[in-house]
Parts: C-alpha cells; structure tokens; sequence
C-alpha cells in the first residue's frame, strides 16, 4: 500500500491576477499534520505545441526572443489555448498564425506539467503531419517569429548538442522521434 502524499488546502488567496498569469498563495496540511504557511501557485492556462512535420518531410520550427531567459529560443511552434478551445483546435490556429501552415493531421504526443512545483498548467504536444504553407504569418503584438524547417536528423543533432533549450519542447521532439521510429 502506497502512503498518501497528498496535502490539504486549508485556504488560498489571490496576489494578483491577469490574462496570462494569475499568483495565490495557499496554506495547506502535509498528511503528518506540518502547516505549509506560504505556497506560491501560478495559474496559468494550457498550453500546446506541434512537432510540425511538412508535407515535404521537414520539421517546422521557430525561433524567438524569450525575455525571461535572455535568449534566442529556438522551439516547435505552439502557444496557449484560449478558454473557449479544445487543445486541438488551439493548436491548429497558433500553427496558422506563427508558420502560415496548415495541418489537417494531429495525434496527440503528451500532456505534461511545465513546472507542477509552481504552475498548475499542462502542455499538450502533438505530431502535426502533412502542413501546406497557405498564408503568411500573422502574429500577436508582442511577437517577432522566424519560421526555420529541418530534416529529422538535423533536429536530433540538435537535441543532442543541447540547442534546443526549451524543456517542454525538448520533451514534446522526443516523444515525436519515439513516434516516428526515429529513436
């Protein structure tokens, strides 16, 4: 019999609140009985991401500045689900508007939590086959994308030098090279 990790929240209260981040503090009951006084929690909404395949065989990527690294990130394309969406649907229209592909095939490869410590999102990534170029870009305020294309090789060379520095996308690439054969 597995002993229950599970803690009890006794109370939780908001710090601030906004579309893409929302802070509470929550006090909770480990089950020996400690208090936690003071457990931060983001509240963020889903999130998804296509291991993008074309219908030439490549592999859509994207590469973006991402400020609270400092970096240049180079990722798979995706973005956050809006709360009218299914995951799918999300992932079908970020694909359009970042790459200007259309992908009619999606599988889903993982969901998984970011950072379950601290968030309590989950990511859903799936294999996106067969994308066709049908428009260009059209992007949100804040992004700057450049849309790059890679033969499977090339992205697992990069994975193994560490280039692709995005966990969840790392993650999402290898469950997509298990599910091609590749790996």
């Amino acid at each position: 019999m597995s002993k229950d990790l599970t803690w009890k929240l006794l109370s939780s209260s908001y710090i601030h609140k906004s579309p893409w981040a929302t802070l509470r503090i929550d006090k909770c009951e480990m089950p020996d009985g400690r208090i936690v006084d003071d457990y931060y929690v983001l509240e963020y909404g889903s999130w998804v991401n296509a291991v993008a395949i074309t219908a030439d065989n490549k592999v859509l990527m994207v590469k973006q500045y991402r400020h609270a690294a400092g970096i240049i990130s180079l990722e798979i394309p995706g973005g956050v689900v809006d709360s009218n969406e299914k995951p799918v649907d999300a992932l079908r229209r970020e694909l359009l508007e970042e790459t200007g592909y259309q992908f009619d095939d999606f599988e889903l490869l993982c969901a998984v939590y970011p950072n379950p410590s601290t968030g309590n999102n989950r990511a859903f990534t799936y294999l996106a086959k067969g994308g066709k170029r049908v428009q260009g870009q059209s992007l949100d305020d804040h992004e700057e994308i450049i849309v790059e294309e890679y033969t499977i090789a090339e992205i697992k060379k990069l994975l193994l030098e560490n280039k692709i520095e995005q966990a969840m996308h790392c993650a999402g690439l290898f469950y997509g090279l298990v599910k091609l054969g590749e790996l």
